[in-house]
């Protein structure tokens, strides 16, 4: 028997941004809910009570009979839909949902679509800026900034969302314009029983697509075929029909589209292999959404890169310093790594280390050993990074961020360059990888 109490009533499971955001849209729809949360302080408890002070909020266990009082729970990306409680109240017929279905229901302008395990920030902040250099009132947001269903809004002509994996899990049709998935490397191997699991997860971006961008190296980008959905591809070789890539000229690489080359390599400030990856991807996405490519090209002139990733911080005694914390997984430094070494004179000095997340780090030992003088090693898995490099790099083990900045200025030679790109989650040590980042960047710029 069902213990359902009505159709219209829905609960907000958890109550970080996103729920928040699912609050204020409820409110406003003048929808009846209620709001619940594992933690006892969640993070935007005292705003709800400030005002919504009228709203149902229960923090601690979740209540599996106060759960079933709805048809509908949106629950939090942060929260695993294996949790016991959730799982009995979808047994008993609730819905399991999320900000992103809500969302994709609501928006009334085309939506970009973009995930992958690494470089979407990157992808879908430029796919903003490209947009609107081409004069369209864009929304950018999602797991990036602003939250979903805080960006609705009728004057909109086009959503650019960066999705999680988390995010997809509770969205059943998200019905884009264009849909991609940059990438797939191991992340969140803590959370998913492996990668077939978070696989199917990030593929679930593709339900209702009008058309795809896919990555021609990387096979687990690519969807089951769909029947007449057009497919644009990028990769870093030459591209073909309906592809973006890399054409050489006179010796010296453009960005292209089929036959055509646009700009050379050279004029984009972003740097590396895996920067001109993220263009094609960006300028693949903006052509199949009816961008033209003046203003494409226009925005990756200008453009400087996102903060943590891969960001340049300074130059000191012919050495390069590079930011690149919000390299929380082992795909995310591996494109750092190869696609900065390749770009280099001299070698990298990497800083490594952190809260792993259960990920097998073996496809960094080759790259490493190739591209890296020393690997400076801190953390919590510092020994399992340790285990995986072996001999094939010297290593350093330090205990702090400043000591791991001071080695890295002994070891590195003219030409090289120190790159943090951790390979790891910050929260072993760090409140996020932003304060990661932050603390690395001013003790790279305090030495003298």
């Amino acid at each position: 028997m069902s213990l359902i109490a009505s159709d219209q009533f829905r609960i907000v499971v958890g109550l970080g941004k996103s729920g928040m955001s699912l609050v204020r849209f409820l409110a406003n729809r003048g929808i009846a809910f209620a709001v619940a949360d594992t933690r006892e302080q969640p993070p935007e408890l005292d705003t709800l009570r400030r005002e919504y002070p009228q709203v149902e909020v229960r923090c601690g266990e979740l209540d599996v009979d106060f759960l079933c009082r709805a048809n509908e729970l949106y629950v939090s990306p942060g929260l695993a839909l294996a949790t016991p409680a959730l799982q009995q109240a979808a047994a008993q017929g609730v819905k399991l949902s999320g900000d992103i279905e809500l969302f994709a229901r609501h928006a009334k302008a085309p939506i970009i679509a973009i995930s992958g395990s690494n470089a979407k920030s990157t992808v879908t902040t430029l796919v903003g800026e490209m947009a609107a250099k081409a004069g369209k009132r864009v929304a950018v947001g999602g797991n990036l900034g602003t939250p979903a269903l805080d960006l609705l809004d009728d004057a909109v002509e086009l959503y650019v969302m960066e999705l999680s994996s988390f995010q997809l899990e509770t969205t059943d049709q998200l019905n884009a314009e264009v849909a991609t998935v940059l990438n797939i490397s191991e992340d969140h191997m803590d959370r998913y029983s492996g990668l077939p699991a978070y696989h199917l997860a990030k593929h679930r971006i593709f339900r209702g697509a009008r058309q795809v961008v896919v990555n021609r190296q990387d096979a687990l980008s690519r969807p089951l075929p769909v029947e007449g959905i057009p497919c644009w591809t990028f990769g870093l070789n030459t591209p073909d029909f309906k592809a973006f890539g890399l054409r050489d000229v006179a010796g010296e690489k453009h960005l292209a589209f089929e036959f055509h080359t646009l700009m050379p390599v050279r004029d984009l400030k972003i740097r590396g292999a895996h920067n001109q990856s993220n263009a094609l991807a960006a300028l693949a996405l903006g052509h199949a959404a009816g961008l033209p490519f003046e203003p494409m090209l226009e925005a990756l002139r200008e453009f400087k890169g996102l903060v943590h990733r891969c960001q340049w911080i300074r130059e000191r005694n012919g050495v390069n310093w590079y930011d690149d914390s919000k390299a929380t997984n082992v795909g995310a430094a591996l494109a750092a790594i190869e696609g900065l070494g390749a770009d280099i004179d001299g070698k990298l000095v990497l800083i490594a280390g952190g809260d792993g997340k259960g990920a097998d780090f073996s496809a960094l030992r080759e790259p490493v050993g190739k591209h890296c003088r020393a690997v400076v090693l801190l953390g919590r898995d510092a020994e399992r990074l340790a285990e995986t490099f072996g001999d094939s790099v010297p290593l350093v083990r330090v205990k702090t961020l400043d000591e791991a900045v001071q080695r890295c200025a002994e070891l590195a030679q003219p030409g090289d360059a120190v790159l943090l790109s951790p390979a790891c989650a910050s929260l072993d040590m760090f409140k996020n990888f932003e304060e990661r980042g932050r603390l690395f960047a001013q003790a790279a710029e305090g030495l003298a």
